[in-house]
């Protein structure tokens, strides 16, 4: 197939475009500029130079392509609706990113029993109501295969993208600096989980054969953050991980981060990918990786 990728060179972008390559599709990547479009071409991808505020050049890519893999930013409208422009009513495949934050509270470290499903509804925070609202735009789509995979918390090394997933390396490289691993509150918020590698391959098999209008949370494991940060400390030999408050985890990481990435619960469970799409992640201990490849390759935090 022809596929028009878009966060060519990102961490899940790369990892999906390798895969996708590999397994003799023909992807054309969206980048921003000359540098990163030699980067995504030295592994096999044909840049497109632009960004997603490119309108008439994402419809052209999109209405010219087999199908659209959207593995950008999971929160630009702008560059949704013109992919769907550009697919409508064709009956091709379109994969959206999202991310399980969008089921995330504001816990800051407190655990919750709450477990979201395929079919649980979502009431998300205020600061998550527009991408959940993306996220049915394009399940809604007339006349598109449409696909929305929400990834939970990634990890792992993708080859093929020098871009970094979001909470490890945050997480790595504030102990690292600081000399101490630091978790939010009690640090009994949990987080599901899932490696880039897995995440790449789900890809490859939703442009191959995903049902229209599927909704599919992307996840293979899970565990506190208090645990994660531990895992770290041992890791990098800084002894016991240690608390901080929420206003402390504020000021370093900002708001948003602290709120919504590393202080809250993300506990999500899919089925869906196995059972419509046999998909078979072959990791599933984020704390067996960090103690064995933390720090190699190009995610090194």
């Amino acid at each position: 197939m022809r596929i028009f990728l878009t966060g060519a060179n990102g961490f899940i972008g790369g990892a999906v475009a390798s895969t996708l390559v590999a397994d003799g599709h023909a992807v054309r990547g969206l980048v921003r500029d000359k540098t990163k479009a030699d980067a995504v071409a030295a592994h096999g991808v044909d840049p497109v130079i632009g960004s997603l505020d490119d309108a008439a050049l994402l419809q052209a890519e999109a209405r010219a392509s087999d199908g659209v893999v959207n593995a950008a930013s999971s929160g630009h409208r702008g560059a949704v609706e013109a992919l769907i422009a550009g697919l409508a009513c064709s009956g091709k495949p379109f994969i959206h990113t999202s991310g399980s934050s969008i089921v995330a509270d504001k816990a800051m470290g407190e655990p919750s029993d709450r477990i979201f499903h395929e079919d649980t509804p979502i009431e998300p925070e205020p600061e998550r109501v527009a991408r959940v609202a993306i996220d049915r735009l394009v399940l809604g789509a007339p006349g598109i295969r449409s696909v929305v995979l929400c990834n939970a918390m990634i990890y792992g090394n993708a080859m093929g993208a020098p871009a970094q997933s979001v909470q490890i390396p945050v997480l790595a490289r504030q102990a690292r600096e600081s000399g101490v691993a630091r978790y939010i509150g009690r640090g009994l918020n949990r987080w599901s989980n899932v490696h880039i590698a897995d995440v790449a391959a789900l890809y490859a098999l939703a442009i191959a054969k995903a049902p229209a209008r599927s909704f599919m949370y992307v996840e293979s494991g899970e565990e506190a953050l208090g645990e994660v940060a531990q895992a770290i400390a041992t890791r990098l030999d800084l002894g016991a991980a240690q608390s901080w408050s929420a206003e402390q985890a504020i000021a370093a990481w900002g708001r948003e981060k602290a709120t919504f990435s590393l202080g809250s619960n993300s506990r999500v469970r899919g089925k869906a990918a196995t059972e419509r799409l046999g998909w078979a992640p072959q990791h599933r201990s984020i704390k067996d990786w960090i103690a064995q490849e933390l720090g190699r390759g190009l995610n090194d935090p």
